[in-house]
Parts: C-alpha cells; structure tokens; sequence
C-alpha cells in the first residue's frame, strides 16, 4: 500500500484545508460589506436601468415598457447635450485648479511652525458644511444687486454693479469658485497626509547633494504623491460631473440655461416633468460615463508610474 506523500501542519491540517479555512473566513469578514454593497448601491443602478426601460411616471400608476426609446430620445435631445456640454465646462474651469490650489494648500500648512494646526482647521471647516448653506452664502456674496457683497465693495471705487449671476459668461465661474472655497478643504487634507509620508531622509540627501527647492518637489514630492493625485483626481472628475447643490441654490440653472449642468437636468426631467424613465436614462448615461472616465484616470496614472 502506498503511503499518502500530502504535509501536514502541526496542528494536522493540510496546507489546502488551512488556506481554504482562511478563504472563507475572509469571505466571512467582507459579507457584511457585501450586502450593504450589494442592497444600496448594486440594486439601485439595476432598478434605476430597469425604470430607463419605461414610460415611468413619478407619480401614478402609468408605467409603459418602451424599450430603449428614452436612450434614442437623448440622441436628439438638445438640452441635454447642452447641459452635458455645460458640465464639462465646470469640470474643466473647477477640477484642474481644485487639485493644484488643495496641493498648494497643503505644502503650505505642512510646514513645521507654531499654532500651524489652527490654520489647517481653518483650512478644512468649510468642507463640513452643507450645499445648501455654502450655496445661500455665496448666492449673497455674488449678489448682482447693490446689496451683494463685492458689488457692495466695488461701487465705492466707481465700478458699477456686476451681474455675476445674471450674465452667462459670469455665472459658471461664480459657481466654480464656490465649489472651490467648499471643497478644496478635502484635497488639501489628502495631499497633507501623504506630504507627511514622506520620508524626510530623502530631502536631506537631497539638499546635501545641491538640489534646490524645485528639483526636489519635482523629483522627490510629486513621485511620492502619485498616489494621492491619482485619488483626489478621480474623486474630483467624478463629483465634479455630478455637481447639483451649488446649481440648484444660486442659479436654478440660470441664466438662459448657462449653468444648467446634467445632474440638474436629470433632477428637472424626473422631478418637475415627473419622466422617471427618461430621467433614469440621463442618469445611466452618466453613471456609464463616469466609469469608462474612472477607468482611463486610473489606467493613465498607472503608465505614469
């Protein structure tokens, strides 16, 4: 009879029994995760591309399967090639500038000085607030009245009243500034954790051996923050394209639909129109948009590295 050649551990397991037991055990921990995962993000996507497939009213009983009809619609649907277009112009104005002023921000409050830490408090508390107040506060501070706050500083120097939100060239930059000052808080917070990564070892040899002040952020900080560029990056072209909030309390897409974006069509299509369907189909289109974006950001700080 031949004798079995498998190992044994020394509590008598064999090596693929333990590994199975470890397979499951993770499988145990991440569940949980799982279905909460699985409950409000994977059934909400399914069941939202399902309603796109209807004639779905919002209020009512009057559902409809049509098909992919609602996505032949968007084809020629000129609002929402213009609001897509008006999206993308807010990315492009807040995204590039949301990541450099948060990178700024940051080298400036890593520095070792006393009190440093109130600063990047300061620094981080708007981000804690919500859309609806930082909206109602910039809609007064971009007031195109005599009462709004820099018209009020602007006509003691002869400058006549600005129509910050009232002139379609005017009104997506004052809503890229707002969500500037809202939210360029967390970026700063995420370069300020991996500036702090940093070993400070590798500025010293590198001040030994002559380097200045631009050579080593060029060749020792930016290598060692591609991975928190490659995060607040692909968070930033994602909450950009989703931006709403800002829209809603300052302009309510105004004016003449200049900062109607695709979220706040989406919201108007379902919710002042009541079209679910149709509104569900906007808002697939984006969610596939977003991830091929996703995908591309990663796949390029990927051959970057």
């Amino acid at each position: 009879m031949e004798r079995s050649t498998g190992i044994v551990t020394s509590q008598g397991q064999s090596p693929l029994t333990k590994e199975w037991k470890d397979t499951l055990a993770g499988y145990a921990f991440t569940l949980p995760f799982l279905i909460l995962f699985a409950i409000f993000t994977l059934y909400p996507i399914v069941q939202g591309f399902w309603i796109s497939l209807h004639n779905w009213e919002l209020v009512g009983t009057n559902i409809q399967f049509i098909g992919l009809s609602n996505y032949q619609r968007l084809l020629n649907d000129k609002l929402f090639w213009s609001s897509l277009e008006h999206t993308i112009v807010f990315v492009i104005l807040s995204g590039p500038v949301l990541v450099v002023v948060g990178l700024l921000f940051a080298l400036m409050l890593n520095r070792k000085i006393r009190g440093m830490g109130v600063f990047r408090t300061l620094f981080y508390m708007p981000n804690i607030l919500s859309v609806a107040v930082v909206g109602l506060i910039f809609a007064r501070v971009f007031a195109s009245d005599q009462r709004g706050l820099i018209n009020a500083l602007l006509i003691p120097l002869g400058i006549d009243p600005i129509q910050w939100t009232l002139d379609t060239a005017l009104a997506m930059p004052v809503i890229a500034l707002t969500t500037l000052w809202w939210t360029v808080g967390f970026n700063t917070l995420v370069f300020l954790a991996g500036l702090q990564g940093i070993d400070e070892n590798l500025y010293d040899a590198a001040k030994v051996d002559g380097a200045n002040n631009w050579q080593i952020f060029r060749h020792i900080t930016l290598p060692s923050l591609r991975r928190p560029m490659t995060f607040v990056s692909v968070l930033q072209v994602i909450g950009s394209f989703q931006v709403f909030g800002q829209v809603d309390v300052i302009t309510q897409g105004g004016p003449s639909g200049a900062t109607r974006t695709i979220v706040y069509y989406i919201y108007e299509r379902s919710f002042d129109y009541w079209q679910l369907g149709y509104g569900s189909a906007m808002a697939f289109v984006l969610f596939v948009l977003l991830f091929v974006l996703s995908i591309v950001q990663l796949r390029i700080q990927e051959k970057d590295a």
